[in-house]
């Protein structure tokens, strides 16, 4: 396929506003009405991209407004879900699903062309009928899928069947190993240099250092100053006053002697 035949899908964006209910989390959902697809079902607010111009979280907040009444703050929108819709005549879109928790207003029925309800359900008590691409989001977003794929056969029906489901979801990528204790290794808990009392290179250089040996100064900084360790990523240093040079113990003198029986 040639770049001037390159195959093209209608982008959605369908806003998830989510409250606390009497009997949990509720989902605000709107009625189709008149001539529209899929008239009497119902429905995620929703639509379209205006133009290249447009992003998906400017059109989200345009459609919201304009759909409901309610105002939303950009920085209040967060992805949920994207899911890769066949509808049952073949036609093909790919709808991005935002979660959004806080707003200003009342929603309400604003195009009375086209939506003729508007209200809020529980997640586990969904009217009906609902379009199965909405729903399919709504499963995947429960679920807590990144992205699910959503491709109808020809003669599905356009409300959802749960008996014909054909919503797939996505693997993500692989958790990161944890530890025993089900938490992720950190960095900050690593040692670096030598803990105290883990090596020693003999009892009398443990006993001129204050009970340890330090680790060996970097080039370049003075022999009094040792880097200790490193804890929770806070650097502890110790300005150790060294003995007179006639009472430092000499490398190696602890080591047997060859030759003397030991």
């Amino acid at each position: 396929m040639t770049d001037d035949q390159r195959y093209t899908e209608p982008l959605d964006v369908d806003l998830i506003a989510v409250r606390d209910g009497a009997t949990g989390p509720e989902v605000l959902l709107s009625r189709r009405a008149g001539e529209m697809y899929a008239a009497g079902c119902w429905h995620l607010v929703s639509g379209h991209l205006d133009g290249p111009w447009e992003d998906v979280v400017t059109a989200l907040v345009r459609e919201t407004r304009e759909e409901s009444g309610i105002v939303v703050d950009p920085v209040d929108v967060r992805a949920a879900v994207t899911v890769h819709h066949r509808s049952p005549v073949g036609g093909a879109r790919l709808g991005m699903f935002f979660e959004v928790k806080r707003w200003q207003g009342i929603p309400e029925v604003m195009k009375h062309r086209v939506c003729d309800a508007m209200g809020w359900f529980p997640f586990d008590n969904l009217p009906e009928p609902m379009v199965a691409y909405c729903r399919a989001g709504l499963d995947a977003y429960r679920a807590g899928a990144r992205m699910a794929v959503h491709f109808q056969e020809p003669g599905d029906p356009i409300a959802y069947d749960p008996d014909i489901d054909r919503t797939v979801l996505v693997p993500a990528p692989a958790a990161e190993k944890t530890s025993r204790r089900g938490r992720v290794p950190s960095p900050s808990r690593r040692w670096v240099g030598s803990p105290p009392g883990r090596t020693s290179p003999g009892r009398a250089r443990k006993a001129a250092y204050g009970g340890y040996a330090p680790p060996r100064a970097a080039p370049g900084t003075s022999r009094s100053t040792r880097t200790i360790y490193r804890f929770h990523q806070r650097e502890v240093t110790a300005c150790v006053r060294l003995p007179p040079a006639w009472a430092r113990p000499r490398p190696g003198w602890w080591q047997p002697m060859r030759g003397c029986g030991r």
